[in-house]
């Protein structure tokens, strides 16, 4: 979104609220390596990007609250001491589940208006809902000087999550809106919610994203069913998370597991290894074993983890038949949504146009294509 339709926001938040509203900016976010590891108290390697959700909000004196959903050409008003969660897959539950959770804090926040649009589309995997979520908290923040910090920000938007939406997410997203940095991945430890910033000199490759344009059904039931296999797994081992656990600890049950059990398992701890690999291919400027991470990522997540689907797997395997491409994977919680591709800059045109066209022969609809760059986390525009 550019300046121009920034101001088109901020003119139509004045024709309906007739005040001057605070606009602001909270980015989706990438997944360089490091999948379904954030809620095993894991590494993941997420940055920031240049698509997100803008908002513009103001503090309301008509005794009630609204928000608009301009993608959607929704609107919902709410009463500040009567909060309810709209029924399951109402976007409205971003936002009331933040503004719950600064209530259940009793943080004195009051009744307020925000009309927000988004350039990254829903279930791709970039995480928009984490980018809402945050540009609701840090607009009230600042609106009310509730004085949070970023770190308690993120917590916020993750418990609105868990509690109105009823996915129980890691902080990976949120964080990486929050805290994105230009030009840089952030290799975040997901126990201590820290972060090591990693510039990455793309050289002559950039960061393409595929977009299937599908989301199959069982995405969000698949994400609990794989957490509490994590937790049950954990539990048996006598450890907090999969974080502390070795491949040799696993073996130790492998007998008293289903093989898909185990199989999971076994993703997450080699995927956990892959990221600090990761960090030390960017360290070293080493993109092409940066690639080869993300290739191996795809495979445990399709073969062991089971998250992909044909879609996906489809887009991986044909960017192999590329040399432009150094490695691809899906990214986000699976079954749909977009790949992450490392493409030689020179060759995106082609290899994008060729691979859009074979997948709409296999599958008979579109794919989409975002050329990403890695950009700062949630701010004030204005």
């Amino acid at each position: 979104m550019n300046t121009i339709t920034t101001k088109a926001l901020e003119a139509k938040f004045k024709a309906l609220f007739n005040t001057t509203p605070l606009l602001l900016f909270s980015p989706g976010r990438i997944n360089i390596i490091g999948e379904h590891t954030d809620y095993n108290d894991g590494y993941v390697f997420p940055a920031a990007i240049n698509k997100g959700v803008y908002a513009a909000l103001q503090k309301s004196n008509s005794g009630h609250s609204t928000a608009i959903a301009l993608n959607k050409d929704s609107r919902v008003t709410f009463n500040l001491d009567a909060l309810q969660p709209a029924p399951q897959g109402h976007w409205e539950n971003y936002v009331l589940g933040v503004v719950a959770e600064l209530k259940h804090r009793g943080l004195p926040i009051a009744n307020f208006n925000i009309i927000f649009e988004g350039d990254i589309p829903l279930g791709a995997g970039m995480s928009s809902s984490a980018a809402l979520e945050n540009s609701v908290v840090f607009g009230l923040n600042t609106l009310f000087d509730l004085k949070l910090s970023k770190t308690e920000m993120i917590l916020i938007s993750q418990k609105a999550e868990h509690t109105y939406v009823g996915v129980k997410c890691g902080i990976m997203d949120q964080y990486a809106s929050m805290f994105g940095i230009a030009d840089s991945a952030l290799h975040l430890d997901c126990r201590n919610v820290d972060a090591t910033p990693y510039k990455i000199n793309f050289k002559a490759y950039e960061l393409v994203l595929i977009n299937t344009n599908v989301k199959h059904s069982l995405s969000d039931s698949a994400y609990n069913d794989r957490r509490r296999v994590c937790e049950t797994i954990s539990k048996q081992l006598g450890v907090k998370a999969l974080r502390d656990v070795s491949v040799n600890d696993l073996e130790r049950i492998k007998n008293d597991v289903s093989i898909e059990d185990y199989n999971k398992a076994l993703y997450v701890i080699e995927e956990n290894t892959r990221t600090l690999k990761a960090a030390e291919a960017i360290k070293n400027d080493d993109l092409k074993a940066l690639g080869q991470l993300m290739y191996a990522s795809h495979e445990g997540l399709s073969k062991k983890y089971k998250v992909s689907c044909d879609e996906l797997d489809f887009l991986v395997e044909t960017s192999r038949k590329h040399t432009a491409v150094l490695g691809a994977r899906m990214m986000g919680g699976g079954f749909g949504g977009c790949t992450i591709n490392l493409v030689a800059t020179a060759h995106v045109k082609q290899f994008t146009e060729a691979t859009t066209l074979l997948y709409k022969e296999k599958f008979k609809h579109e794919a989409s294509i975002y050329a990403v760059k890695l950009a700062n986390g949630t701010h004030i525009i204005n």
